[in-house]
């Protein structure tokens, strides 16, 4: 698997993850559904700036994704997500943001045949363009990917708030292609799928933080898959980080 990295922001993270560990009795959530311990624990490292790792479900992708919010990321932190994850960095935002940012599904603007069907494990794929900010070099330095990352978060929140946002106030910070694959999430957010995408963007919802995150796979260097989930939770109790079973977070985020 991948060996951790050694950040400033993993260190900072373990001083607070001792204390957001401690167990507190279980909370009832809008939908009547129980909160568990483990997600007050996200909804406070997520306010804190601190990543989150989520498994979505054993017979969808099966896959661990470190999930940050979006305008809390670092270069440290995309160092992290490079060394420990090593999955491709993306950053997910809302159907509705999307919307704003005329921001299409990337397989439907695409005319050629290899788009003609979907992964086995989906109804559709959830990418939409890459992109890169205007003031990056060649966008994918960590410094980069963090510029537009950051950005991309700012202007998420800025759609959400002003209705007059419109796509050229996004071209006008953003060029495509870039090194930062954005990821539309769906309309109805866990009501309509359950992808990283949507499970990221509902933690945040949740926490009241703006709408977009980071996603990025957690990948196993000695088996060349997914890492396992017992792997995943294993980085997470080294880091005194919180994780997540997909499952956890529909039930108690869906609403009725």
């Amino acid at each position: 698997m991948h060996t951790d990295a050694n950040q400033t922001d993993a260190d900072q993270t373990e001083k607070a993850g001792a204390q957001r560990n401690v167990p507190t009795e279980n909370q009832v959530s809008e939908n009547g559904s129980i909160r568990r311990p483990e997600l007050e624990n996200a909804f406070t490292a997520f306010q804190s700036g601190d990543p989150v790792l989520v498994h979505d479900f054993a017979d969808r992708e099966g896959e661990t994704d470190i999930v940050y919010p979006a305008a809390a990321v670092g270069p440290s932190a995309v160092a992290r997500l490079r060394n420990d994850a090593g999955g491709l960095i993306c950053v997910a935002v809302p159907d509705r943001v999307a919307d704003a940012f005329e921001l299409p599904f990337l397989s439907t603007e695409l005319d050629h045949p290899t788009t003609d069907d979907h992964p086995s494990y989906d109804d559709r794929s959830a990418f939409s363009l890459p992109v890169n900010h205007r003031d990056t070099y060649t966008g994918i330095t960590d410094r980069d990917r963090t510029r537009t990352i950051v950005e991309l978060a700012e202007a998420a929140l800025s759609a959400d708030n002003d209705p007059s946002y419109d796509t050229g106030e996004f071209a006008a910070e953003f060029r495509s292609p870039g090194h930062v694959h954005i990821l539309r999430g769906a309309p109805g957010l866990l009501t309509d799928r359950a992808g990283h995408t949507e499970l990221g963007l509902a933690l945040a919802e949740a926490a009241e933080l703006p709408p977009a995150v980071v996603v990025c796979e957690m990948l196993d260097d000695d088996t060349g898959e997914a890492l396992s989930p017992s792997d995943a939770r294993s980085y997470a109790d080294r880091h005194n980080l919180v994780y997540l079973e997909g499952e956890m977070v529909v039930e108690a985020l869906s609403p009725e």
